[in-house]
């Protein structure tokens, strides 16, 4: 048989499986989160994991966790994602591309809360689950959420620009950018934080975006800051909070090009080698770090586990989010989640 009829072949047996299996039920809605039928534990699996983006250090990390539990599991990862934060089309092509080729699952890093519901819809009604990490989706058809509890990790950041401020000062932030679901959720983490018990803390700027990459990052961070130069050169500013490895590394360059650094509470979200160089240095006074690791491995175990026993778990898995400073960052339990990526 060739290699096109074996794979309309394993289309069609998808499209029966769905027709005939209708799982665990889903929590929220009673949804079938893919009808695949059961695969045996020794049955090979192709396993599609789409990530936002591919040039973070964070989806380095990802990759790593997801090929780990590939191999743990025995199962094959096809692991492709847009080069860039912003190209939700080609994270929508990337799906159906995968839902044509009749992979067994998808992970997923949906790049836009919005944009990306369809296309889950799509690949569940073809009888392929799909396991979200990282961020959220309007939609509740995936299978389980591998993620940070993101709203957590802003507050988290919140806490310790109180904490640095000793409760005042004015404090600008750097958003990341509209329709981003876990960065939406760590701003607004931090912004209730401070509002609830920092009053004298006043949000000077919250309605700038950073954008997708690095280098809009900086030139955001430029405009931002401009705004808030005084006469002799220095910075109105007490207190600067940015929610993930673009914006944060954008604007401490910034700080950096201009003798801010350090004479400005700064902190942050992720783990790229040079934000943690920054933290050593006291550029960055602390970073707020998920574990990709984990949410990459668990992402295909969750989805793996459902394939071979048909049994749901947990909708949500969270995998938890560490305050990273220059005081604890050689703890080991703190020093794991900051090593960088391998692969």
């Amino acid at each position: 048989m060739t290699t096109k009829n074996l794979i309309i072949a394993g289309l069609g047996l998808l499209v029966l499986g769905g027709c005939g299996d209708k799982g665990g039920d889903t929590a929220n809605s009673g949804a079938t989160p893919g009808a695949s039928a059961g695969v045996n534990k020794g049955e090979s699996m192709d396993i599609a994991v789409i990530p936002k983006g591919s040039t973070h250090d964070y989806w380095k990390h990802v990759k790593m966790g997801a090929n780990d539990a590939g191999k743990e599991l025995g199962v094959n990862i096809i692991f492709n994602g847009p080069e860039k934060e912003d190209d939700k089309q080609s994270q929508i092509a990337m799906m159906e591309t995968m839902i044509s080729k009749g992979v067994k699952g998808i992970v997923l890093a949906p790049l836009d809360y919005d944009a990306l519901a369809q296309p889950i819809e799509d690949a569940v009604k073809q009888g392929i689950p799909v396991v979200i990490i990282d961020s959220g989706v309007k939609t509740d058809k995936y299978l389980a959420m591998v993620s940070t509890d993101n709203e957590n990790g802003g507050k988290i950041d919140a806490d310790e620009m109180i904490r640095l401020l000793g409760g005042k000062g004015n404090v600008a932030i750097l958003r990341y950018q509209a329709g981003s679901a876990s960065t939406d959720a760590r701003e607004k983490g931090f912004l209730d934080e401070i509002k609830a018990k920092a009053p004298g803390i006043k949000i000077v700027s919250e309605n700038q975006y950073a954008g997708a990459t690095r280098e809009t990052a900086a030139k955001a961070s430029e405009n931002l800051l401009a705004s808030y130069r005084k006469a002799d050169g220095s910075l109105n500013l007490d207190g600067i909070y940015t929610p993930n490895e673009s914006s944060t590394y954008g604007m401490m360059t910034v700080l950096q090009q201009n003798h801010w650094a350090g004479k400005v509470k700064f902190v942050g979200f992720d783990a790229a080698p040079e934000l943690i160089d920054g933290l050593k240095k006291g550029d960055i006074n602390a970073l707020v770090v998920q574990d990709p690791l984990r949410m990459g491995h668990d992402g295909v175990k969750v989805l793996v586990e459902y394939l071979r026993t048909k049994k749901e778990g947990p909708k949500m898995e969270d995998t938890g989010a560490t305050l990273v400073t220059k005081e604890n960052m050689d703890k080991p339990e703190v020093s794991k989640l900051i090593t960088p990526a391998t692969e």
